[in-house]
């Protein structure tokens, strides 16, 4: 298949994820309003079709247990016991999720990243609310944002990278965001959140899986007060919440970036250009977004010498490609080695 069809289809799957998106925010819409006019996003969490949505996506991710050290399996079991209950704290909202149970991992370019691993009810009703407020937001999201979102990928988001370069970019300004998940002000989350959604039982629910709290290794818990930590299914979506206020202040700006979570390039004409482009934006995410950038690893530079999501982009006879990054093949040839590492742990 040749770029011009790839380019066509990656158009045709942005037109029906579109679509779809519209049509999932009209039901979203429509469940969460009452006669009345009351709030009802909660009720939509609770329809029987989003719970049965939600069980099989849990239980297709399987994943590790929480802290009750309950697994994916028995979920099932633990829902047709108890779904009354948790569906009675949830309409009422009184419900208290358990801490996350940490887990820390080796990062492939080196230091580690902590995961924070919900009990498996916790990771349903995550599922459930993930589900419809992604109808709602989704299709409020920039266009240069492909990370964490229904019918788009990493292949969108490096093609997408590759296609500013043929196009003229000859720098990219590569921002590298410090600890982004354990770094998100909860107080300006919700009140984000609080823009777009009126149930406040819903407002609440997400504040509580907020400060929920962390077990460590040594069964304690902690409260750090800040952050959305990797590893229940609500956190990518409070990411790109949180995220999309810089994708709309350089979309002002009328720059052209790719964003695929907390990854960042954007492409600009000149070296000059890239590091204004680079402290200014900066800034804006220390002082307005209260987030950190990791001076270390952001920069500017030719766009063959940028790994983004681990690929790289090559010119030859005037033409841009993708090839995988080299770090990216020296990883590849230690599969066993890390598998092996992995299940010791």
């Amino acid at each position: 298949m040749n770029v011009e069809q790839q380019l066509m289809d990656l158009r045709a799957a942005e037109l029906c994820r579109c679509q779809y998106m519209e049509s999932k925010e009209f039901i979203a819409n429509h469940l969460a309003e009452s006669t009345t006019g009351e709030d009802r996003l909660m009720e939509s969490i609770c329809a029987i079709d989003n719970r049965r949505d939600a069980l099989k996506r849990v239980e297709k991710n399987k994943g590790a247990p929480g802290v009750d050290g309950v697994k994916t399996r028995e979920l099932a079991g633990v829902l047709n016991r108890c779904w009354g209950a948790i569906k009675t704290s949830l309409l009422d909202g009184s419900y208290e999720p358990l801490p996350v149970r940490r887990k820390t991992i080796e990062k492939p370019d080196g230091g580690t990243r902590d995961l924070g691993i919900p009990v498996v009810q916790d990771r349903f009703v995550q599922q459930a609310t993930t589900q419809v407020l992604t109808a709602i937001y989704d299709h409020t999201f920039s266009d240069s944002s492909y990370g964490y979102r229904p019918g788009r990928s990493q292949a969108q988001a490096v093609e997408r990278a590759r296609e500013y370069v043929q196009r003229g970019a000859n720098y990219v300004a590569s921002i590298d965001l410090s600890k982004f998940f354990d770094r998100v002000n909860h107080d300006r989350l919700m009140s984000r959140l609080a823009k777009r959604i009126k149930d406040k039982r819903v407002l609440k629910l997400i504040r509580a899986f907020l400060n929920s709290g962390i077990m460590l290794e040594n069964d304690e818990i902690t409260y750090p007060g800040e952050g959305t930590p990797q590893g229940g299914p609500l956190s990518p979506l409070l990411s790109n919440i949180v995220l999309d206020e810089l994708d709309k202040e350089l979309e002002r700006r009328g720059l052209r970036f790719v964003r695929y979570a907390d990854d960042i390039v954007i492409f600009v004409r000149t070296r000059i250009a890239g590091e204004r482009v680079l402290k200014s934006v900066s800034r804006f995410i220390c002082e307005r977004m209260k987030l950190k950038v990791n001076e270390e690893k952001s920069s500017v530079e030719l766009p063959w010498n940028i790994k983004f999501l681990g690929f790289r982009i090559t010119q030859m006879m005037g033409k841009t490609r993708l090839s995988i990054h080299q770090k990216s093949l020296e990883r590849f040839k230690e599969p066993k080695r890390s598998a092996d590492n992995f299940r010791r742990k």
